[in-house]
């Protein structure tokens, strides 16, 4: 897969020199590439922001350097006739889950376009972008951070990345449940021991294990993913044991003090070579 990535900040996306992606990468099998979005803008300060119109806070990314940018790399793929998927992540976008991550892994090659300040100038999300995307409901200083989130989840799902291919299937989400708890040696730490039936031997007794306790943790902490159509049929709460996990608050929907709030956060910064002193920004 090739990736393409524009910014105003390089340096930010260095993370995709480690780890999984990083061996990936080493690999062949991930060939990225990151873009200077400055290096399109036309003035002698290299600027890519401006007042957005109608007024408000901050400042806004102009679509000359984003065309320009976007123009040329695409350029890349017209002798053989490819495109891109190019994607912008905002706070705006369709919520990123294991599913669009899954649907990202199949394609061929992906643009991610980091925005800062206010935004990208509309005009270039209508005429270039193919995804929007959105990492949750909070507000962050770009969209570098948010492509790191995107294109890791993305790169452990393409062959060859992942020692044990298994270990992709159990992941939490991929059942639309979350993964049951792991535990390893020693057996027993403190007063805290590893469940009998992991030390049995008996895969199918464990299997079972595994698919209730992902469901009774479903049920008590993400009980949202119960109901989605998508979830696979026979998953239920009939084999779960009532005893664990406070399974009895499963039904209680969380009001009060245990409802979490989502404040939209705005950022104020200096000295990161923004100009803007309030910037929301895509995430």
């Amino acid at each position: 897969m090739r990736v393409d990535i524009v910014t105003i900040f390089p340096a930010y996306l260095s993370p995709l020199e480690l780890s999984l992606v990083g061996r990936a990468r080493a690999r062949g099998i991930l060939d990225v590439h990151l873009h200077d979005l400055r290096q399109w803008a036309n003035d002698v300060h290299r600027t890519v922001d401006d007042a957005p119109y109608g007024g408000g806070p901050g400042m806004v990314m102009r679509p000359e350097p984003w065309w320009a940018a976007l123009t040329e790399i695409c350029a890349l793929g017209a002798a053989d006739g490819r495109r891109p998927r190019i994607i912008v992540p905002t706070p705006v976008g369709r919520s990123f889950t294991q599913a669009y991550a899954a649907g990202l892994a199949d394609e061929q090659w992906l643009v991610f376009c980091c925005g800062r300040y206010e935004g990208i100038d509309a005009r270039v999300i209508d005429e270039w972008a193919d995804d929007e995307i959105s990492i949750g409901d909070y507000v962050l200083a770009g969209g570098e951070v948010a492509t790191l989130v995107v294109l890791e989840a993305v790169t452990r799902l393409l062959p060859g990345v992942v020692g044990n291919a298994e270990s992709v299937v159990d992941d939490s989400f991929a059942s639309g449940l979350l993964e049951a708890p792991v535990y390893t040696r020693p057996p027993v730490w403190g007063d805290h021991e590893v469940p009998a039936v992991l030390r049995s031997g008996d895969h199918a007794a464990i299997g079972r294990w595994r698919r209730e306790e992902a469901l009774r943790r479903t049920a008590h902490r993400r009980p949202d993913l119960l109901g989605r159509p998508d979830r696979p049929a026979g998953d239920d709460l009939a084999g779960a044991d009532p005893a664990g996990d406070d399974l009895a608050e499963c039904d209680r929907v969380p009001t009060g003090d245990d409802r979490v709030s989502r404040p939209e956060h705005r950022v104020e910064h200096s000295g990161t070579g923004e100009t803007d002193s309030d910037a929301r920004v895509a995430q």
